[in-house]
């Protein structure tokens, strides 16, 4: 007999997993139909000192197991059966369903998602019911002129400031969830039902935060506080939240909760929106085109009748200019007879109303009615209501100013978690409480390991030894530094002295083994462009460089005039690496210093061929599983365009090592794709016309034959970046497929074997040292038992030093292993590969490949930003699978750079 009891939730650990689908080490038939499936955790690592962590999950237990949550399907419609598209009236409607009709559904709570399902503890009295709900709702237009209104109008309507409105309620049943599902996923038996389990526990408290009026995103919910605001300029603020979701894990069932960001605009006055969004120090300078479109669609509460509208634009004309026919009785004539009149907006609140508009007689008016039927309000009448989204991509400073302002020191938000444990009481909700479900107040406790940080080799066969998961080049050489004989400085920066930059980066550079000749020449923008567009730009100072430069250079320093997101980045690049094959590197320098000039000559050094530093065992070729065979590692990556920008292509940029058994040098292939798609659609793509390309994998095999004497990979590690578990299984059964079928394409018979980890940043679960220790986790911390997955093989890593703030641990899923690491293995590899990114002398938070893989793409994105490619000189272009939007193709890298590290 099944034990159900609340042990196996409570924590204790459960048993082993059952054993791998497809056996470490084992090839499956690669023409086996049947789909492939995550491997379970083989084990658990033990290399590393020990050391007591916490982190931010909170032990649940489960009293009533055996309790079933019945799932129903919700229609709403008006009385004339149309649908109820307004997504903010769901729960309105059924809150009302529940006051008006609590005994016809038998006293049952609700779950409610906020649009087409319900869920409750045990079944309703009926499986088909149907109900009539009637809400009050505030006149739409009360007290507000429209064309044609009238005083009497207006008095009607702020006497008859409610109205009813019937909406029609259908709940049928739909499924059932039993509760056990979640016992046995932690006891490590796959269920079906397990992530609809976890799915209604997440509603539950998406309900409650819904009930104390939280702006609801996902899995995160945000509060109407000021105290929670941080502005970040241009009338936007970051305001912090939570999130919360339930997880099994290792040692039972947890409650996870973290602190979240989202944008918001910065509520209140709109004119004081427009000055901060447009920079404009009086309302006078306000662009009103683009203050239309920003205005579109938010919302804003009139201060004289305390009514929230939606914009739907702005009047062409000022305030002044704005009439419209104002009815209302004379009170002269027996009979009073209606005398129109007409007047304009401004009069009308000022006469009217009596209210003070100084400088609204300048500005348009906010249209908050319908397309055919107008409805005018004075901007200075009209305060941006709080908790509303911002959701267009942020600037540079933008950014910069919320990550500064959000930054919280490991012990404050730990303290912020269990404040809102004690605070919020989630356990306390009736329906956690049906189901005997209780929540510990405290983080969990566990322990975790510190693994030793790898030996690294510089110049001069000198050991480094990393120190808190830091080096530095200070009186030493760079493994093997490149000669550059030949190289010139162009400046579009009319404030850099590009003399002494490129002296001071000359005697930086022999210091580091580097040895740099003179530039063969300086060449400086022409005045007379610096106003040009972008192209102009770039195109007139190629024509100096043809003019001044006997030949192509070994690279070029490119001097920009903005640090970041400079107009001219994108197109430089383009013509740099597309249409000449110069290595080049921009700079933007605000002080000339030595670890500044160090940073940039490790760039030059690794895109020129040069190496900086390997790691000691890389040297001697005796990395464990890979020292004896051929290996490969990839790093996968999609880049998507900003937000709004649907119309843009997806990057999709893969990187893999080559010169085995080195894995430190990479080679990138980089394909556009299908706009938001983030599955990669090219690693095989058999060209039809005959072309030399045949995806990104035959472009990345061929370079690893070239530089290991046409020895072929017998094993391929593959990180891949960017996907959330739901799609883990696109990734073993479509990108993985693709890869075997470009090995087998080249005529290969022995396919390698792979193993495939995805590699997650964007999760919330955040590592503490125990006994309230103030610094964050040392680098190198590990951790892949209590907090993990109570089968499936995945575990943290923090590789890198968190100096600032609270660091973020990567999540690591293996989702297949045919190579058979052991678990020590494989996280000493990857804690290996995040010490071998050639830009940094810093461990960084998540492997080498993937950093690479999405600066690559980021990079040659940068080619789209300017030119339309439908109409480039490729002339070339793909289509989607719908075979009906052409995905513009990017231009080839020249042959000269496409096998460097040009992205470094």
């Amino acid at each position: 007999m099944e034990k159900t009891g609340t042990q196996d939730l409570d924590g204790s650990p459960p048993p082993p997993p059952p054993p791998a689908t497809v056996p470490t080490g084992v090839r499956p038939q690669l023409i086996d139909p049947v789909k492939r499936v995550m491997i379970s955790r083989p084990g658990f690592g033990s290399s590393g000192r020990r050391i007591q962590l916490e982190a931010n999950h909170f032990k649940v237990s489960v009293n009533s197991p055996d309790e079933t949550f019945y799932q129903y399907s919700v229609s709403l419609s008006y009385e004339d059966k149309k649908p109820v598209e307004n997504k903010g009236m769901g729960r309105k409607i059924i809150d009302k369903l529940y006051q008006t009709y609590s005994s016809e559904l038998g006293g049952k709570r609700f779950a409610y998602d906020g649009e087409k399902a319900l869920y409750t503890v045990g079944p309703l009295p009926r499986n088909k019911q149907e109900f009539t709900v009637v809400l009050e709702e505030s006149m739409a237009k009360r007290g507000s002129p429209s064309r044609g209104g009238s005083p009497d109008e207006a008095v009607k309507r702020s006497r008859r400031s409610l109205h009813s409105k019937s909406y029609i309620v259908e709940i049928n049943y739909a499924t059932k969830i039993p509760l056990k599902s979640v016992l046995l996923a932690l006891r490590g038996a796959e269920t079906e039902k397990v992530q609809d389990a976890l799915r209604v526990l997440d509603i539950i408290l998406r309900q409650q935060a819904a009930n104390r009026g939280c702006l609801l995103v996902r899995q995160s919910f945000f509060h109407d506080d000021s105290r929670m605001l941080t502005d970040v300029g241009g009338g936007v603020a970051g305001c912090r939240g939570l999130h919360s979701s339930f997880r099994p894990t290792h040692g039972g069932l947890s409650l996870n909760i973290d602190v979240s960001t989202t944008m918001i605009l910065t509520p209140g006055p709109v004119i004081e929106f427009l000055k901060a969004n447009q920079g404009a120090r009086e309302a006078r300078a306000i662009d009103w085109v683009k203050a239309k479109k920003m205005l579109k669609n938010m919302r804003v509460k009139a201060t004289h009748s305390n009514r929230e509208f939606k914009i739907i634009g702005l009047s062409e004309k000022p305030c002044t200019e704005l009439y419209f026919t104002l009815k209302g009785k004379s009170g002269d004539g027996a009979n009073g007879d209606v005398q129109p009149e007409e007047i304009s907006v401004y009069d009308y609140f000022t006469r009217h109303r009596n209210l003070q508009l100084p400088n609204s007689a300048y500005f348009p008016c906010l249209d908050v009615g319908k397309p055919k039927k107008p409805n005018y309000l004075p901007l200075e009448l009209c305060s941006l209501v709080s908790l509303q989204r911002y959701t267009k991509s942020l600037s540079s400073q933008q950014r910069a100013s919320l990550v500064e302002k959000s930054r919280q020191k490991p012990l404050e938000r730990k303290k912020v978690l269990t404040d809102s444990m004690l605070n919020y009481r989630y356990d306390e909700d009736p329906l956690l409480a049906a189901c005997g479900i209780s929540i510990e107040k405290q983080l969990t406790k566990f322990d975790g390991r510190v693994l030793e940080a790898p030996r690294l080799k510089v110049g001069s066969n000198e050991d480094c030894i990393p120190r808190n998961g830091r080096w530095n080049f200070n009186n030493k050489r760079l493994l093997n530094p490149i000669k550059i004989e030949r190289w010139a400085v162009v400046n579009f920066s009319a404030r850099c002295d590009t003399s002494q930059l490129s002296r001071e980066l000359i005697n930086c550079g022999r210091g580091k083994g580097i040895i740099m000749e003179r530039p063969f020449t300086l060449i400086e923008e022409e005045h007379q462009y610096r106003r040009a567009s972008p192209l102009i730009r770039v195109e007139k100072m190629f024509e100096q460089i043809k003019v001044k430069l006997p030949g192509p250079p070994q690279f070029i320093l490119c001097v920009l005039p903005e640090k970041k997101n400079s107009d001219i980045y994108g197109p430089w690049k383009k013509k740099s690496l597309s249409d000449f094959g110069i290595a080049t590197q921009c700079v933007s320098p605000t002080k000339i210093n030595d670890q500044y000039l160090t940073n940039v000559l490790l760039k030059i050094n690794s895109k020129l061929g040069g190496t900086n530093s390997l790691l000691a065992l890389e040297v001697v070729s005796r990395i464990p599983m890979i020292k004896d065979t051929p290996t490969m590692i990839l790093g996968m990556d999609v880049s998507h365009g900003s937000p709004g920008r649907s119309d843009a292509p997806s990057i999709a940029a893969v990187v893999g090592s080559h010169s085995w058994p080195l894995i430190s040098r990479y080679r990138a292939a980089v394909r556009t794709q299908s706009s938001k798609v983030e599955m990669i659609e090219s690693l095989f793509k058999p060209s039809p016309n005959g072309e030399d390309d045949d995806g990104i994998m035959r472009e990345l095999l061929l370079d690893f034959y070239s530089t290991t004497n046409g020895q072929k990979p017998s094993q391929i590690v593959v990180f891949r970046d960017g996907v959330s578990e739901s799609q883990f299984s696109q990734v073993l059964n479509n990108e993985l497929d693709q890869m075997i079928k470009a090995y087998q394409h080249l005529r290969e018979e022995n396919i390698p074997k792979f193993t495939v980890i995805v590699a997650q940043k964007n999760h919330h679960t955040k590592l503490f040292q125990a006994g309230g220790v103030p610094e964050n986790v040392p680098p190198g911390t590990v951790v892949d038992t209590k907090i993990v997955h109570p089968r499936n093989y995945d575990f943290y890593m923090c590789a890198q030093a968190g100096m600032i703030g609270t660091s973020r641990p990567a999540h690591y899923h293996v989702l297949v292993d045919e190579i058979g690491f052991s678990p020590d293995d494989l996280q000493n590899l990857i804690h290996s590969l995040s010490y071998v990114y050639q830009r940094s002398t810093t461990a960084i938070s998540i492997v080498a490949p993937i950093c690479y893989a999405h600066l690559a793409a980021a990079q040659v994105g940068q080619f789209m930003k300017f030119d339309d490619f439908n109409d480039s000189s490729s002339g070339r272009g793909s289509f989607t699978s719908a075979g009906s939007v052409p995905v513009p193709q990017l231009p080839r890298l020249h042959k000269n750079v496409a096998g460097s590290m040009f992205f470094c």
